[in-house]
């Protein structure tokens, strides 16, 4: 019986793989769900910050919605950041106005070039069903910078709190949030992806930070903003699931909470 029960859980698998563009080793943990022989049916799902998906905790959300068999078969890796995570995730076209975001672009060649032929040769799989990425906070920013502008590649982006404040200009140096927002000035200049789906989380007290004074914090305007600059390019709510969390904070508790509604809203059967 326990042998039985064992397979129809996710089981997590780490490795360790060195990255010519990073030059370091880049720990990642796949979490690989009891019907990965069903390959063609399987879907890929990257996670920036793949060291804290024990906080979540991610584990325990897969076996539970496994259990219920609410979940279509998806293989999910963390990919654990390094010590330079502020230069490695953020905007690959251009870094933030402290330099922040400079080795982004490397970070995109290193998922590219490097991590998805390690998993399709791990797992023997050419190809998944679909593939997408999502991260907190930076993480999230950098999950949603590469989907973008990888559109022929991905199917759909997790944001949990995103750095979607990342600019190019300092607030005492002129900043403006219609031109110098990083992502959204990307989004504005874009093309509309019709597959393309969007998951954004905020949470009310994600921060206290109110830029302009309207009474809404930075992190809620910023991803309403980013809400009206794809609807302006032709994606609608059919597109984009926007969760907002009462009392949210911005940590992993709050990110925990809203782990089931992003599984099921992307992979739920």
């Amino acid at each position: 019986m326990d042998a039985l029960q064992e397979t129809t859980k996710f089981t997590v698998v780490a490795h360790s793989l060195y990255s010519q563009y990073l030059e370091r080793n880049v720990e990642v943990e796949f979490y690989v769900p009891p019907d990965m022989h069903v390959l063609e049916e399987v879907s890929l799902l990257f996670f920036n910050d793949g060291q804290d998906l024990g906080k979540i905790p991610l584990l325990e959300k897969l076996n539970q919605l496994q259990a219920e068999n609410k979940l279509n078969p998806l293989l999910c890796v963390g990919i654990y950041c390094g010590a330079e995570r502020k230069r490695e995730y953020g905007v690959a076209y251009s870094p933030d106005y402290l330099g922040r975001g400079d080795k982004a672009g490397l970070y995109t060649k290193f998922i590219f070039d490097e991590l998805l032929p390690y998993v399709r040769k791990k797992f023997h799989a050419p190809s998944f069903k679909e593939k997408a990425f999502a991260g907190f906070s930076l993480g999230g920013l950098s999950a949603l910078d590469i989907v973008w502008n990888h559109a022929t590649e991905f199917a759909k982006v997790g944001v949990f709190s995103g750095s979607l404040w990342w600019r190019r200009k300092a607030y005492e140096d002129g900043y403006n949030d219609e031109t110098d927002r990083l992502m959204h000035l990307q989004v504005q200049h874009g093309t509309f992806y019709p597959w393309l789906q969007f998951f954004l989380q905020c949470g009310t007290l994600d921060e206290t930070a109110d830029r302009n004074n309207n009474g809404v914090i930075d992190s809620i305007d910023d991803t309403l903003d980013l809400i009206v600059a794809l609807k302006a390019k032709g994606f609608t709510d059919a597109h984009i699931h926007y969760l907002l969390v009462e009392n949210g904070k911005h940590n992993f508790t709050t990110w925990g909470s809203a782990m089931a509604e992003f599984l099921l809203w992307g992979w739920g059967k």
